[in-house]
């Protein structure tokens, strides 16, 4: 009996080295979070037609569903008339220049986006670009000499199941609310799209908290809190939200492009059976079977055939048929990737560069005016948030065209039209008679050379 009591006492004692101690408040941390996160106030404006007419289709959980709904069951008028509608949801700050991140569905429609900081200081926000596929947007406000807080990204991979969690955001309408939990799990497919493995865990979340933080307990953000399974509409402890290992990437596209550039092979997948594994002699249902290919695709050109079993992608395994689109759409555009495929009772190595999966842009970049470039017979104008700038007039002998944009000069990248004057002047001053311009046309990247005009 007394052996059995020491016994216990040492498994105890070393389990308590083990262990992190659980914090006695998370007041300190959060007092440097709060500011950091900001309310979104999305203003729409409606047009009614008839008391007949269907309320507007939004994505579920879009600040504005309720609100719509609530309005059209009200209004009993024939006339036509406008009403705007304002739907709340959450972001964080990311940077001192005013960049916030927050979830496509709380912006999705809106007319105008205003931020209200934590002091209620509110600020007119444009979209920079969003991301339905994967629920993220971008947006951008001017901090007017205002010294801003912002959050640090965390390393959402080495997040584990029990893992401490923190949500703040705006609940309800209720700003800077602050609720803790646990990381309940990991690489949750919720039935969202194949684009992105949820992070889920018990900190309270509801309506309004969408877009908002997911802190771990350095205070580091490992997620943007985006849905819940509820059947009252209220928190029961099931909160997702997208990693931000999945998100980084995606929000540095949409801040340069507006859009998202991701990855694409170019096959038609299913999951495999137990009918396809016997029959092809694979031991195992993991993986993705080809049932088709785009002709013109990536795939078809490296030798990836349709009948095969896509087992890797760049060494990862493919447990899921669902693992493999995020896997690509995650990769780097023209990189060239490793697929394993079992074929014939042999696994084999393809190496594919992946091309462009076809996006569409959600936001209209705002130009400057034209600026004619004497020296090259051309006229410019400057692309906002983003590089290079754009050829707007050419001259009838010229190798350039309208719309091109022009990105490198003699290998110096272009930033700005001013810098592109400089740059072009300092050149000339050279004595150089040509150029080397590597351009975007029709999204597709070349070379070309011109001369100066005399």
């Amino acid at each position: 009996m007394f052996f059995k009591k020491i016994l216990i006492l040492i498994t105890f004692i070393s389990f308590s080295l083990n262990a992190k101690p659980v914090p006695e408040t998370f007041a300190d941390l959060v007092e440097g979070l709060i500011p950091a996160v900001v309310s979104i106030a999305s203003t729409t404006t409606i047009i009614n037609q008839s008391p007949d007419q269907n309320v507007p289709q939004f994505p579920e959980g879009s600040p504005f569903e309720d609100f719509f709904k609530e309005y059209f069951d009200q209004e009993k008028r024939n006339t036509p008339s406008q009403r705007p509608m304002t739907g709340l949801g959450s972001g964080f700050i990311i940077d001192q220049s005013g960049i916030i991140v927050t979830n496509n569905h709380v912006i999705e429609g809106a007319d105008e986006i205003t931020i209200i900081m934590s002091d209620q200081t509110e600020f007119k926000a444009e979209l920079l670009g969003r991301d339905p596929k994967a629920d993220l947007a971008v947006l951008k406000f001017n901090p007017d000499g205002k010294k801003l807080s912002y959050v640090r990204w965390g390393d959402s991979d080495s997040a584990r199941v029990g893992d401490w969690s923190i949500a703040i955001g705006n609940p309800l309408g209720l700003g800077g609310t602050v609720t803790a939990g646990i990381i309940s799990a990991i690489s949750r497919d919720i039935g969202s799209g194949p684009y992105v493995k949820f992070i889920q865990t018990d900190a309270s979340i509801n309506r309004g908290n969408s877009g908002g933080p997911l802190f771990n307990i350095n205070g580091e953000v490992i997620g943007i809190n985006t849905a819940i399974i509820s059947q009252s509409g209220g928190s029961i402890g099931l909160g997702f939200a997208i990693p931000s290992n999945s998100a980084i990437k995606i929000i540095e596209q949409l801040k340069e492009f507006g859009r998202t550039k991701r990855g694409y092979l170019g096959v038609e997948i299913t999951d495999v059976s137990k009918e396809i594994s016997e029959s092809l002699g694979l031991s195992s249902t993991e993986g993705a079977f080809v049932s088709g290919l785009n002709p013109n695709g990536p795939a078809k050109a490296a030798g990836i055939e349709e009948g095969d079993i896509i087992v890797k992608f760049n060494g990862k395994k493919i447990k899921k048929m669902s693992d493999l689109p995020r896997l690509v759409a995650e990769s780097d555009i023209g990189s060239i990737s490793n697929v394993e495929i079992w074929r014939k009772n042999k696994f084999i190595n393809i190496e594919v560069i992946l091309g462009e999966l076809p996006e569409k842009s959600y936001v209209k970049r705002s130009v400057s005016v034209d600026i004619e470039v004497a020296s090259l017979g051309i006229s410019i104008k400057e692309i906002k948030n983003q590089s290079g700038v754009e050829v707007t007039k050419v001259n009838m002998d010229s190798k350039l065209l309208k719309g091109d944009i022009i990105t490198e000069v003699n290998r110096e990248k272009v930033t700005s039209t001013q810098q592109f004057i400089t740059l072009i002047k300092s050149i000339k001053d050279t004595g150089r008679n040509s150029l080397l311009l590597k351009i975007l046309r029709n999204n597709n990247s070349e070379w070309i050379t011109i001369k100066f005009k005399d």
